[in-house]
């Protein structure tokens, strides 16, 4: 009686609120196309989070011609894509690159062969269908550092604009600030939140932080997560940008299709190979082609065109047509989980996902538990107090409503059995303790000439050892949370990361909390900044700041890859101002045209 009682509420509930066909994704299948030009106006390579946003773009202009090449499928190849709770489950599936690193000595070392795994979307929106939704832009002194170092036009005040353009703020509270804006394709939300939301708050509250809106003047405080979900659907660029967009014609999307190489004649990009059903195919490009395949991407097509250290490429046999620094500045946030169970029902696990109504609630009415990523606060802390205002901050906490219960980072079993809960019905928090500056400095190299093979990915996580120290700075600050009376009276306590694997070490000294970090600690899934943007005379950039590669006419990068530094905080969202910012510099700064022919069959 009360589940059907529940059922009739929400029912009228769906009925004030709106249709609830309205809630489901859309797609528009015009845009499929599988019957290519020999040449378009604009080429751009990945439909991902920058990619995507880049050709919706430019194709507003109806006399520009442009194709999209993504090599992964559609995202309703897929269902659980668009259900938030569900994100974990895409990794190792087909919408995922699946890339390991190579063997690390200084991380990794409680994962299989000592190999971090890198999870990437290989779908149409890329990593906006596979990660956890979280809205964040970054600090302001990101942006003014990379404006000061010689990125012109690249300071907050200069890309605040592109951050409110692709945004559409499903928040009441923030629906008048200044710092954000309703009408963009990218919906910005709470989404539904547990009880656990409002006590990380007052946790932080209880140690004297404010509570902030961290995409607002300043990060430092504590927050309720903002989430990339419209009305209980994942709201990914491929999704909101392309599959919602009205039919255009001067469009084409050519999914399943593996860039391979660019042509380029006498320093101009004038084309792209790319593999689709068997087949090899070659089209060209009368202005520009922009590289969107992100951190990992972008940089093995560049190496593969002739495009980077010159040594590297001489090695394997390819010619250099510019000598860059292609894929030698790879930064990433690193991550580390601690977790608590807690006294009271009110986290996500097995058994809350498993309820008949709440999946019920989800599947007619897209709300309840399903219908979030499971993160419920995020804080951006600094080490140093004396810094509060005068820059970014040196760590961000997630609070994840849930415990881990399922190994998708690659642990060694005997580790998986420690770190893992076992108890499908307990109930407890996670929180991971990011950096948001690493100076640790990793590398993206070819493995071979083959397209199809993977680079090789060394992060170099904690070869500068101060990560390490801003680490165990962040674990003593979730100390500190752990003591507030908030959290004792959930009986929150740190006894569930005392691990075996470290017992050499006094628990909770600097040495365990290293141990830990060293065997455990994985990426936050921030890759970024292997085709470094810069001045033209920086000796580490590819990019200028119109994000043109240099030496190169025709060609342009634009993703993450492109940052000078990473931002502090999640990705995603900067992706996608890059995106938005890469689209009006070309609009506005491209005139004429540089028409080939030469669509061809290759098989």
């Amino acid at each position: 009686m009360v589940i059907l009682m529940k059922i009739v509420m929400a029912f009228i509930a769906s009925i004030l609120i709106g249709n609830v066909e309205n809630r489901r994704p859309t797609r528009n299948s015009k845009m499929w196309n599988t019957n290519l030009d020999d040449n378009y106006d604009y080429i751009v390579v990945g439909a991902g989070s920058a990619g995507a946003v880049v050709a919706a773009r430019l194709s507003e202009d109806r006399k520009n011609r442009v194709l999209l090449l993504e090599a992964g499928g559609h995202y309703d190849e897929n269902e659980d894509i668009h259900v938030p709770i569900l994100w974990p489950t895409l990794m190792n599936t087909r919408q995922d690159w699946q890339y390991y690193t190579e063997p690390q000595t200084h991380s990794f070392q409680g994962l299989n062969d000592n190999r971090g795994f890198f999870p990437r979307g290989k779908v149409l929106g890329g990593t906006s269908c596979i990660n956890a939704m979280q809205y964040t832009r970054g600090s302001p002194f990101d942006y003014d550092e990379w404006e000061a170092a010689g990125c012109y036009g690249w300071g907050y005040n200069d890309i605040l604009k592109y951050f409110l353009r692709a945004e559409n703020i499903d928040i009441d509270e923030l629906r008048y600030s200044p710092y954000h804006s309703k009408g963009g394709p990218i919906t910005n939300t709470y989404s539904y939140r547990t009880e656990l939301s409002d006590i990380y708050l007052k946790a932080g509250q209880e140690l004297g932080y404010p509570i902030t809106d961290y995409n607002g003047e300043d990060q430092q405080g504590f927050s309720t997560i903002q989430k990339t979900i419209r009305n209980g659907v994942r709201s990914s660029t491929g999704l909101e940008y392309i599959g919602r967009a009205k039919y255009k014609d001067n469009l084409h999307v050519s999914l399943n299709s593996l860039a391979t190489k660019i042509e380029i004649v006498h320093k101009r990009a004038v084309g792209v190979y790319f593999i689709k059903d068997g087949m090899t195919y070659y089209v060209k490009c009368n202005k520009e082609i922009i590289l969107s395949g992100g951190s990992i991407n972008s940089p093995q097509l560049l190496m593969l065109s002739g495009i980077g250290p010159r040594d590297h490429l001489t090695q394997l046999g390819i010619p250099v047509h510019a000598d860059l620094p292609v894929g030698q500045n790879f930064q990433d946030h690193q991550l580390i989980l601690l977790k608590t169970k807690i006294n009271k029902p009110i986290s996500i696990n097995p058994g809350v996902l498993g309820d008949t109504f709440n999946q019920f609630m989800y599947r007619y009415f897209k709300t309840g538990p399903y219908s979030t990523s499971g993160g419920d606060a995020s804080a951006f802390l600094h080490l140093d107090q004396s810094k509060v205002g005068t820059t970014y901050p040196d760590i961000q906490m997630i609070f994840q409503s849930s415990l881990i219960h399922a190994n998708g980072i690659n642990m060694k079993q005997e580790i998986a059995d420690e770190v893992l809960e076992s108890d499908p019905n307990a109930h407890g928090f996670t929180v991971a303790v990011c950096t948001t500056h690493p100076r640790s400095i990793g590398s993206i190299t070819l493995r071979s000439t083959d397209p199809l093979e993977h680079p090789k990915i060394d992060p170099a996580f904690y070869t500068d050892e101060r990560d390490l120290d801003t680490l165990v700075g962040g674990i003593r600050l979730f100390e500190q949370l752990i003591e507030t009376n908030t959290f004792k009276e959930l009986g929150a306590n740190l006894d569930g990361n005392n691990y075996s694997f470290c017992s050499n070490y006094t628990f909770r000294s600097d040495d365990y909390w290293k141990c830990v970090i060293r065997h455990i600690s994985i990426t936050e899934y921030h890759h970024s900044s292997t085709c470094k943007m810069g001045a033209r005379h920086n000796p580490m950039a590819v990019v200028d700041p119109q994000l043109r590669v240099i030496g190169i006419n025709g060609l342009r990068v634009a993703d993450a890859s492109i940052f000078p530094n990473v931002t502090s905080g999640n990705t995603n969202i900067p992706a996608i101002m890059v995106g938005e910012k890469a689209a009006d510099m070309i609009r506005k700064g491209t005139r004429g045209s540089f028409r080939r022919k030469g669509y061809r069959s290759r098989g």
